[in-house]
C-alpha cells in the first residue's frame, strides 16, 4: 500500500525546516520602526549588495527583448557608468530623487540599480499620466534629475521642468562613457527610502508609497526562499535556468520589486516585452527565451484565450499566475481548461503599500475553494478586523490589516494619509473588505470601496470627479466602474449637467477636457446625463449603491 502525503503538511514541514534557527531563511523576531516585526535573519542591508553579487553571474543573460541581451557583467559595468555620471555630472546624493518617466525599456532598469546603488531614490512616475499629472510629480517628490522616453520628454517640456531630463539615448551613453568606474555603494541603513511608486489617491491626488531598502531586500529573500522550496520538493531547476517574462509596467511592484529585483539576486533571465500588449510579440518572446513564468494581469489572460496560440512553442512555460486585479473562477477555470500552461494556476493578492503579494493561493486552495487569494505569505501577520479594530473569527467580514518587513514606510510627504493607513504597531489597513475562511484563506469582498481597477490599473472616482467638475457645464458627477470581459471595468460616468450646457455636444466636450488632465485609462468611456440631482444621504453624501452608470 502507497502511504499519502499531504502537500500541504509536506510543505509546511519544509518551510519550518528551511527558516529554522542557523538554516538559510532563518526568521527571527525584532523590532523595526518600533514594532515586532518577522525578518529574515541572513538578508543584505542595502540593494548596491545586490549589484555587486550580481557579477558572479558573469555572461548568463540578465535582460532579453527581442531587440537584444544584456548579461549580467554588461548590466553591471552599465549601472556603474551611470552611477558615476549622476553622481559626478548631475550631483546626485543619498536621498535625492531620481525620477524615472518611461515605458519599459532596458534604460528603465539600468537607471532604477545606477540611482539605487549610490543611495538615492527611484521614482516610478507613471508612464501613462497626461502632462498634468506629471507636472504633479515632478511638484511632489521634488527629484534632481529625470530620465524619460521621448514620449515622456514631450509632455515634461510642455509642463516646464527645471531639472536635467535624460532621454533613453543619453543614458545608453553615460552608461559607457566611464568602463572603468567602480562598482556603486553607499552609506544607507535598511529603513532608508529606496523607491517611490505612486498609487492613485482617494482624495483626488496620487500618493507616493514609500519603499525602504529592507522592503525590497525582504521581498528578495521570499523570492530565493521559494526557490528553496520547490527545491525542496523535488524540482531540479536551478534558479538561473529560470526565465520571467516582465510584461506589467515597471512603476508596478509586479514587475519592480517581484520581478526585476529579485532576478538580479537570482541569476534569473528577465524577458522584457517592449510596448503595449500584443499577443504576437509577447509570444514569439516566449517561444525565443524559454520563458518558464509568468504573472499576467487577467486582462492579459482573457486576451490570451481569444488568440490562437496554436503556432507559438509555449512547451518552456511551467508557472503562470494572475496578480493585480481580481478575476473569477469561470476565468480562472477557462484558463486551466483552454491554456496549457495555466493547469496549475495560481492566484494572489496584494497592494502598492504592501510591495509583494500578501497572499497567495496554490491550485489546491483554488480547488478547495474558489475564489479564495489563499494564505498569508512568510512573514506576513493578517487580521481581519471591526470598525474599532478588533481581529474578527473566521467567515465575518471585515477591513483586511497586514503587517510584515515589506510594508512601506508611509506616503511620500502626507503624514494625514500615511497616519490613515498605518497604524499602531505599524499595521496597514488596507480599506479592503474580506473574509477569513476556517482554514486562514483570505477572501475579497470589495476593494478600496469604489476602487476601478480597469486591465490591472487603479482608478480612483474621486481623482476623475474632480477633473469633471472643474468644467463649467457639469453640476455634479459621479464616476463608477462598469463591467467589462476584457478590461474586468471600465469607467463610467453619470453627470448632472449645469443649467445652460449645451448637451448634443456635451459628451464629447467633457471626454476631451477629462484627457487633458488624466491617463488615457481614467477617462470615462460610458457617460449618462441625468436631469435630477444625484441621490444622497442625510449628511449630503451620494450614495453610490442607488447610481446605475
Amino acid at each position: 500500500m502507497t502511504a499519502q502525503t499531504d502537500p500541504r503538511l509536506a510543505a509546511q514541514r519544509i518551510v519550518a525546516d528551511l527558516t529554522a534557527p542557523g538554516a538559510a531563511f532563518e526568521l527571527v523576531r525584532e523590532s523595526v520602526l518600533g514594532a515586532p516585526t518577522t525578518l529574515f535573519a541572513h538578508r543584505r542591508r542595502a540593494l548596491h549588495q545586490l549589484l555587486a553579487e550580481s557579477v558572479e553571474h558573469g555572461d548568463r543573460t540578465y535582460i532579453a527583448t527581442l531587440e537584444e541581451r544584456i548579461s549580467f557583467a554588461e548590466h553591471a559595468a552599465m549601472v556603474s557608468s551611470l552611477a558615476h555620471a549622476l553622481r559626478e555630472q548631475h550631483g546626485v546624493r543619498p536621498g535625492d530623487r531620481v525620477a524615472l518617466a518611461a515605458a519599459n525599456t532596458p534604460e528603465w532598469i539600468v537607471a532604477f540599480w545606477a540611482a539605487t546603488s549610490i543611495g538615492a531614490v527611484a521614482v516610478g512616475f507613471n508612464a501613462w499620466w497626461s502632462a498634468r499629472e506629471l507636472s504633479y510629480g515632478l511638484e511632489h517628490a521634488r527629484p534632481v534629475v529625470v530620465v524619460a522616453d521621448d514620449k515622456r520628454r514631450a509632455l515634461l517640456e510642455e509642463v516646464g521642468v527645471d531639472v536635467p531630463v535624460l532621454g533613453l539615448d543619453e543614458v545608453r551613453r553615460l552608461a559607457v562613457a566611464h568602463p572603468g568606474a567602480a562598482l556603486p555603494s553607499a552609506e544607507v541603513a535598511e529603513d532608508d527610502p529606496a523607491v517611490i511608486l505612486y498609487t492613485s489617491g482617494t482624495s483626488g491626488r496620487p500618493k507616493g508609497a514609500v519603499h525602504s531598502h529592507r522592503n525590497l531586500l525582504s521581498v528578495v529573500e521570499f523570492h530565493r526562499m521559494s526557490d528553496a522550496l520547490l527545491a525542496a520538493f523535488g524540482d531540479p531547476t536551478d534558479p538561473r535556468e529560470r526565465t520571467y517574462l516582465l510584461v506589467m509596467p515597471l512603476f508596478h511592484i509586479g514587475s519592480l520589486h517581484n520581478l526585476a529585483v529579485p532576478r538580479l539576486a537570482t541569476g534569473s533571465k528577465v524577458a522584457l516585452h517592449l510596448g503595449s500588449f500584443r499577443v504576437d510579440p509577447i509570444m514569439r518572446l516566449v517561444e525565443r527565451e524559454r520563458v518558464t513564468n509568468w504573472g499576467a494581469v487577467p486582462t492579459m489572460a482573457t486576451r490570451l484565450l481569444d488568440a490562437d496560440l496554436s503556432t507559438y512553442d509555449t512547451s518552456s512555460l511551467t508557472a503562470f499566475a494572475l496578480a493585480s486585479a481580481p478575476s473569477s473562477p469561470q476565468l480562472k477555470e477557462k484558463l486551466r481548461t483552454r491554456l496549457p500552461f495555466a493547469s496549475s494556476l495560481v492566484d494572489s493578492y496584494g497592494l502598492t503599500e504592501s510591495c509583494t503579494g500578501v497572499a497567495v493561493a496554490t491550485p489546491m486552495d483554488l480547488a478547495e475553494a474558489p475564489g479564495t487569494l489563499g494564505r498569508p505569505i512568510i512573514g506576513v501577520e493578517l487580521e481581519v478586523r471591526d470598525p474599532d479594530g478588533r481581529p474578527l473569527p473566521a467567515g465575518v467580514e471585515g477591513e483586511i490589516c497586514v503587517r510584515s518587513a515589506y510594508n512601506m514606510l508611509g506616503y511620500w510627504e502626507d503624514e494625514l494619509a500615511t497616519t490613515a493607513a498605518i497604524r499602531a504597531d505599524r499595521w496597514l489597513h488596507t480599506g479592503d473588505l474580506g473574509t477569513l475562511d476556517d482554514q486562514g484563506r483570505i477572501s475579497l469582498s470589495s476593494r478600496r470601496s469604489d476602487l476601478i481597477i480597469r486591465g490591472g490599473e487603479n482608478v480612483y472616482p474621486a481623482e476623475v470627479e474632480g477633473v469633471l467638475a472643474d468644467h463649467p457645464e457639469v453640476a455634479e458627477c459621479i464616476v463608477l466602474g462598469v463591467d467589462h470581459t476584457d478590461l474586468g471595468q471600465e469607467v463610467g460616468a453619470v453627470v448632472v449637467p449645469a443649467t445652460g450646457a449645451q448637451l448634443d455636444t456635451l459628451e464629447e466636450r467633457l471626454r476631451e477636457h477629462a484627457a487633458s488632465g488624466l491617463a488615457y485609462f481614467k477617462v470615462p468611456t460610458h457617460w449618462r446625463f441625468a436631469s435630477t440631482p444625484l441621490p444622497r444621504n442625510a449628511t449630503g453624501k451620494v450614495i453610490r449603491r442607488e447610481i446605475e452608470p
